[in-house]
């Protein structure tokens, strides 16, 4: 037995696992400004955090006239790729914590993110931690809704065979947090703060149970929910 609460623990990736945010609106930000839309760095992270920018083509054409193309997507996704070959890290204390979930665990852990399966995996193998999630990368693009829709958390609960309710879910923007949330998941905001995050009290108004600021205390978040729980009723119970 594991000593969790919990059967399993589903992870977003960007912004959870690996530092990546910037990088990729930067891209964005620049092929958004060739189509005619300047949008600085800062406004093309707002807009699209947490958001497959395949599925914000209306946004894109209402700024530019342009409707984008596969083409121009498989564009994107090129000059993306070699920009995170080359400047990807770890999101600090995300590969101590995959590497202990994952031994507690047995293996059931999983990403389920919103991105490209090309992406993710590309992502995981650059800061070392593929190998924990071999057979266990889930990505919107391949269910028939992405987030914040909770199809690709769903899909990843099943294929581990795991009641949803029995999860943790790890996101770090509003969209995913209301992905997970509608599983019926509990989830775990990652809220470091700076750009790239949603902030902590986005996060609880969409029904994060817990705010963190440090990927490294998950796992002890994780091994002491149920014993928090349990003094938090206790005290509703019995006030001092």
């Amino acid at each position: 037995m594991s000593g969790l609460s919990f059967d399993a623990v589903l992870f977003d990736c960007d912004g959870v696992l690996v530092d990546s945010e910037a990088i990729t609106a930067r891209v964005l930000a620049d092929m958004l400004g060739e189509l005619g839309w300047q949008v600085s760095l800062e406004e093309t992270m707002r807009i699209f955090i947490g958001k497959a920018v395949k599925d914000e083509a209306a946004t894109i054409q209402a700024h530019t006239g342009f409707s984008i193309t596969p083409e121009w997507l498989a564009q994107f996704w090129a000059r993306r790729n070699v920009a995170l070959e080359r400047d990807l890290e770890a999101i600090p204390g995300a590969v101590s914590t995959v590497r202990t979930l994952h031994r507690q665990l047995a293996g059931r852990i999983a990403v389920a993110s919103g991105a490209d399966r090309h992406k993710v995996e590309l992502q995981l193998a650059k800061v070392g931690i593929l190998d924990c999630f071999e057979g266990r990368i889930f990505s919107g693009h391949e269910t028939p809704r992405s987030k914040p829709h909770p199809d690709v958390y769903l899909a990843a609960a099943s294929a581990l065979g795991v009641d949803p309710k029995r999860c943790a879910i790890v996101e770090d923007t509003v969209t995913g947090a209301t992905a997970g949330v509608a599983t019926g998941a509990t989830v775990f905001g990652y809220s470091p703060g700076g750009p790239g995050h949603s902030g902590a009290d986005a996060l609880r108004e969409v029904g994060v149970a817990c705010v963190f600021d440090s990927m490294e205390h998950l796992p002890t978040l994780l091994a002491g929910w149920a014993s928090s729980r349990e003094t938090d009723s206790r005290q509703r119970k019995d006030p001092a």
